[in-house]
């Protein structure tokens, strides 16, 4: 018997949405908790990002209209994933995921509601282009996380409206077209949060949680509620195996070794390694800068190491959530590019000053473009956003708003905007050739006029103009450059978090090299490989899944029906 520290029934690694929430279901069922978050901050990646979840067969979906197959779910997430992922990992994620989302909903403040946001791929067998699936979660006030709050990771650049304000999808769209009562709002809620002094002063924070924030910050005050612990600047060091059984870990506290000692079990939930050089470049090859990864500074992989040291085998490590990034000088981060691609006015061409891909496709697909192109031809990171002055002041582009004039975004910023009042002039600007350019935009330019894309067909599927300009027809995703001054910025083959780890089976056990569960020892999230494989179907298939597969690990652990 190992000599501890201390001792508890569950031990969570990470402090993510599926930490939290393995945690909480954990003390719900009468298990002894403790989470342990390796940062000075606590909420992951999830905390940054927009908290949406893709939930196939939910109660809210079927509320608002939505009747869901769940074989028709599964048949469309098999047709994307990976041949090595398992049918039956894929299955009760299915299965799951409607009972999870009702638990949560249930026993926490956190609350969804099902979006019209169409699948990926919603021409795909079993695909939605109705949407319903992805689920987003509504605001919350922050005030019951007291001084927590303080702590807890803010949304990232690319998910704040002018790096402060947390807003819901809703109404950044509401912004985005200007649609009716939008100036009303943006004063509302940006005097909401200036008269809001004394709450700042103390917290640092908005008040008001939305999208990740919201997420994660729900259920924090569950935990709080439910008396979980959750330490910060703790680490793990190793995991302990006895006797084939995952008794316990190392993690460092206070600066020292500190053994704490499990009865049910481990729960591996601290992301991916995403910001570990190193492990990136011996596995991740199409992916290979850190730098352009949107994940948390804090993801190196530690618990997926620790996993594969007590005998844990691997699975698609070589795999990550592809997107195309933003990158600002001095920022600790890439800044995703979501929506800005899909508006009419802009397109993406390589070095060469040629378009190679549909802009308007899923962030995933265009990164994974991005990255292919790059190892091939190497003349695609950067590639280069290409826009005009109607553009600019109508719509965002990255890290530009276009509220604010140039002068008033940070030096990063203002460093990477390139401008010419010609193409020719732009061009000579980011060292593209001036003729290449001219002849690229012509040709976008005669067909956009139409409405037409015969290249690279942006516009015609569903997901394309879920993020167009419904205002601008006959295509909502295009609209020649004709009025200059033009602009562009560099943008990079990135990712949100690496998505290979620990192999797992439909409970969120770890298995060894010979398929068996190690005893004691689950993952969820980024620290188990997905089981979307190397594919995004929709939005929230990467927190969706881990908190399911969260939900389920919790349940399996305490021997639980409820």
């Amino acid at each position: 018997m190992s000599n501890w520290d201390k001792e508890v029934d569950i031990l969570v690694v990470g402090s993510g949405a599926g930490g939290l929430l393995a945690g909480l279901v954990g003390a719900h069922n009468r298990a002894d908790v403790l989470i342990v978050e390796k940062a000075d901050l606590w909420g992951g990646t999830s905390a940054t990002s927009g908290g949406g979840i893709w939930i196939p067969g939910s109660d809210v979906a079927k509320a608002a209209g939505f009747e869901d197959n769940l074989d028709d779910a599964f048949t469309y997430l098999r047709g994307l994933s990976a041949d090595n992922v398992p049918d039956e990992n894929i299955r009760a994620y299915v299965d799951n995921a409607a009972p999870m989302l009702r638990w949560v909903m249930a026993n926490t403040p956190v609350q969804y509601m099902a979006f019209p946001y169409p699948d990926y791929h919603a021409e795909n067998p079993g695909g939605s282009a109705q949407g319903y699936r992805t689920h987003l979660p509504m605001p919350i006030d922050g005030k019951p996380l007291g001084k927590e709050i303080r702590t807890l990771r803010f949304a990232s650049p690319a998910a704040s409206l002018f790096g402060y304000l947390n807003w819901h999808f809703s109404e950044t769209s509401e912004l985005l077209y200007r649609t009716k009562g939008w100036m009303k709002n943006l004063v509302v809620n940006m005097s909401r949060y200036w008269l809001d002094l004394p709450f700042r002063l103390t917290s640092r924070k908005d008040r008001r949680l939305t999208l990740g924030n919201a997420l994660t910050g729900g259920l924090r005050m569950a935990l709080d509620k439910a008396g979980v612990p959750v330490w910060l600047n703790t680490p793990l060091s190793e995991l302990i195996r006895e006797n084939g059984r995952v008794t316990g870990a190392v993690v460092e506290k206070d600066g020292k070794p500190y053994r704490i000692g499990v009865r049910k079990g481990v729960v591996l939930a601290a992301g991916g390694f995403d910001k570990n050089q190193t492990m990136r470049d011996a596995n991740s090859p199409l992916y290979p800068t850190s730098r352009y990864s949107g994940g948390v500074t804090s993801n190196t992989g530690d618990a997926i190491r620790a996993g594969e040291a007590v005998g844990a085998n691997m699975l698609n490590l070589q795999s990550a959530w592809a997107a195309p990034v933003f990158y600002v000088p001095g920022e600790d981060r890439g800044r995703l590019c979501t929506v800005e691609r899909a508006l009419p006015g802009c397109l993406m061409v390589n070095q060469s000053g040629k378009r190679y891909l549909n802009e308007a496709a899923s962030y995933h697909i265009v990164g994974q473009q991005m990255a292919r192109r790059e190892a091939e031809h190497h003349d695609a990171s950067p590639s280069w956003m290409i826009f005009d002055h109607k553009y600019r002041h109508q719509f965002p582009m990255g890290p530009l708003y276009p509220l604010m004039p140039t002068f008033m975004h940070n030096k990063g910023v203002r460093s990477i905007l390139k401008q010419g009042r010609s193409i020719e002039e732009l061009a000579g600007k980011i060292g593209i050739d001036p003729a290449a350019l001219s002849a690229t935009i012509a040709r976008f330019n005669t067909h956009a006029a139409k409405g037409e894309d015969p290249e690279f067909h942006r516009g015609e599927a569903a997901y394309d103009k879920m993020y167009g300009d419904f205002r601008h027809g006959p295509n909502p995703c295009l609209r020649p450059l004709d009025k200059g001054p033009f602009y562009a910025m560099p943008i990079y083959p990135g990712d949100i978090g690496t998505n290979g780890g620990l192999l797992t089976n439909a409970k969120a056990q770890v298995l060894d090299d010979a398929g068996a569960p190690i005893p004691g020892l689950y993952a969820v999230g980024n620290n188990a490989a997905s089981a979307m494989g190397e594919s995004y179907p929709g939005a929230g298939v990467t927190i969706g899944p881990a908190m399911t597969f969260a939900y389920v690990a919790a349940r399996d652990m305490t021997g639980a029906n409820a």
